[in-house]
This record gives C-alpha cells, sequence and structure tokens, in this order.
C-alpha cells in the first residue's frame, strides 16, 4: 500500500470483479484483462492462450492521468480492498465489444447499455494484490471455501439464478439430479449472483433473504447454498460460459442451462435478443473443451392433475395445466393478493411483501 500512488473508490460493478479475481472465481485471470486479452476474450471467446473465457473483465475509468506503471489502492468506503499495478491503457471500440459480446450495439440491450453508459473512455489492464474482501450483506464464500464443503467422489451440479428461486425453479434443480448426465448420488448447489443485474431485478440483499428462508423451509441434504458477487451482464450464450467457468472454479462439474439463460429483451420493442436455445447449444459447443457438462433444464409445468411435469408430458396426456405470469405474480404480490402455493413458498412470499 506504500508503493500506491493514487486511491480510488470501487463501483459496484468493479467490486464484484476485484473480489473474483482476489478469490479466484475469474481463475487463471489475475489481474484485469490487458488490451490483447481483452481483443482476444472479444474475438475468440477465449484467453490468448486457448483457454475459453465468456466476457471480458476490464478496469474501466475516465480518469486522463491514470498512467501505466500507476499502482492505485482500491477501496469500497473505507475499506482498502486490493491494489492493482497498471501495465497498459487503452481505448475500446465499445460498439464491436457490445456486437460481438451480446450480439448487438443496440443500447436497448442492458448490457449494451451498461458498456456506454456506466463504463468509463478507457480501459486499463493490471495485476490485482487483494488486501480484504468485500464486506456484504450476504456471505461470500470463496471458491476455495466452497469446494472444502463440497463432496468430491460425486458429480456437482451448479444452479444459477438472478430472482427468488420459486416452486418450477426448485423442481428444476432437484430433478436435474436425475438427467442421465449427472452420476449417482450427485449434489446441486444453488448459486445465485447477488451483485448488479437488471434495473427492475429484486435487490440482491432482498433476493439473500428468500434463499436463507427457502433453505430452511426445504432443507434438502443433496442440496448446498453459496453466493456469488457477480454482475449480471444479460449476455446470454456468452454469459452461460461465463457462469460455468466460474463455476468449474467453485468446484463444480455440471451446469443445469435454462432456456434463454442470461437472455433479454428490448427495452423498446419487448423483443427477445436471443433464441430460446442459444445458450443451451453454446454450452454443449464449448463444454467438453471447458471441461464442465451442460445439463439442459426441463420445461416444467403445472398441472392439476399431476403438479409439476414436463410441457411434453403435459400435452401428451392432455394434462390442464395452470399458469401465472412474472407480471401477474407482481402484481398480486403488491396488491396483498394470495400466492397460490403450486408457484411460490410461502416462506419467500413473505418476504418478498415484507421487503419489496
Amino acid at each position: 500500500m506504500a508503493k500506491c500512488s493514487k486511491e480510488l473508490q470501487l463501483t459496484p460493478r468493479q467490486l464484484c470483479d476485484v473480489e473474483l479475481i482476489m478469490n479466484g472465481g475469474f481463475s487463471p485471470l489475475t489481474g484485469f484483462m490487458d488490451e490483447a486479452t481483452y481483443k482476444s476474450v472479444v474475438d475468440n471467446v477465449a484467453l490468448p492462450d486457448g483457454l475459453i473465457f465468456g466476457l471480458p473483465v476490464v478496469f474501466d475509468t475516465d480518469d486522463e492521468d491514470l498512467s501505466p506503471g500507476d499502482i492505485v489502492l482500491l477501496k469500497d468506503g473505507d475499506r482498502p480492498i486490493a491494489t492493482v499495478e497498471f501495465t497498459d491503457k487503452y481505448t475500446p471500440n465499445k460498439a464491436y465489444e457490445c456486437k460481438k459480446c451480446y450480439g448487438t450495439s443496440e443500447i436497448e440491450h442492458p448490457g449494451a447499455l451498461m458498456v456506454a453508459t456506466e463504463r468509463g473512455k478507457y480501459y486499463m489492464g493490471g495485476k490485482v494484490t487483494g488486501l480484504n474482501l468485500p464486506i456484504r450483506d450476504f456471505p461470500c464464500k470463496t471458491p476455495a471455501e466452497v469446494r472444502e464443503t463440497l463432496p468430491d467422489d460425486v458429480d456437482v451440479v451448479a444452479f444459477q439464478c438472478r430472482n427468488p428461486v420459486h416452486r418450477a425453479h426448485y423442481e428444476l434443480f432437484t430433478r436435474a439430479l436425475d438427467d442421465p448426465l449427472v452420476g449417482e448420488n450427485g449434489v446441486v448447489l444453488v448459486h445465485p449472483t447477488c451483485g448488479p443485474t437488471q434495473a427492475d431485478d429484486i435487490p440482491g440483499t432482498v433476493r439473500y433473504k428468500t434463499y436463507e428462508v427457502l433453505k430452511e423451509e426445504t432443507h434438502n441434504d443433496r442440496t448446498r447454498w453459496e453466493y456469488l458477487p457477480y454482475s449480471m451482464h444479460m449476455a446470454g450464450p456468452r454469459e452461460a460460459i461465463q457462469h460455468m467457468l466460474i463455476r468449474k472454479n467453485f468446484g463444480c462439474t455440471h451446469f443445469i442451462i435454462g432456456r434463454d439463460m442470461a437472455g433479454s429483451k428490448s427495452s423498446v420493442t419487448g423483443e427477445d435478443y436471443y433464441g430460446a436455445y442459444d445458450a443451451q447449444d453454446f454450452a454443449k459447443e464449448k463444454g467438453a473443451e471447458l471441461g464442465v457438462t451442460p445439463v439442459p433444464s426441463l420445461n416444467l409445468v403445472y398441472t392439476e392433475e399431476e403438479g409439476y411435469v414436463t410441457a411434453d408430458e403435459a400435452k401428451e396426456k392432455g394434462l390442464s395445466e395452470k399458469k401465472l405470469s412474472g407480471t401477474k405474480f407482481r402484481q398480486m404480490l403488491r396488491g396483498g393478493e394470495e400466492i397460490p402455493e403450486w408457484f411460490a413458498f410461502k416462506s419467500v412470499v413473505k418476504v418478498l411483501r415484507e421487503n419489496v
């Protein structure tokens, strides 16, 4: 710290990136990407040595005075988090970056909007040296700490989410253990992201509370719960790869890929930016090379006759489906209406009513 020439406050997104560099979640990265690494990831979905990496991890700034060679102290409020020794400074082609990483440069895409309006003019590469992990409202164990808690002789299936877990989600990740791709006695690691996400998503601190009450309500020995300090890009297929890479570092062997994973809609037209199975297809293409097996999620529906079954089974048997949209659920939540238990857990609904 004595060698530092400057102090900088980290944004919430930067804080997540620094933490995952420090704790090994972004391994093999040991710092922010220099220009060559950044361009390699943007163009090739891989680091210069060929290792797969989904999205660039960059330090952005508008500071004209920051220069290569500077050693800077990165802080979260009064807490020193890390130092970074900058190696280069470059002006990215943000439109090109967004087109390659998000499939569009339209600012109607939340990721492209973030790059255009939140990130600084310059990107800088540099080695990060950790000092203190951030203090958060939700505990985020390091990859090494999580690996210590996992059985080492069975498959570990990761489930990523950025929203409260409702009944269909729970059925989805518990039934994933029965997939032929998953070995006997496998366990699920439910690993929600609790960092910044889309503007209209439920805050991370509230999501954390819903997960904690659900963990107590369900108490399933084959389900583990941990929390990830990651900021979402809503980058669809590219983000699926990023999540698989991170979960591999946390000790997972398999990763559940849902329909339209990390997908987003245009804030103007409402059109989807990705196809429903784009993320699954890209994950299957890259999975073997990455060393993580993608497990396609079941398309479950609730039926009056048999509860949750696959959509194909419901159609085949002519079962009566019951549906409740996310929009209608939020309206019922705000209006104090009774939420059907087939849709949401009572404990989760209680937390949402108290905090949203």
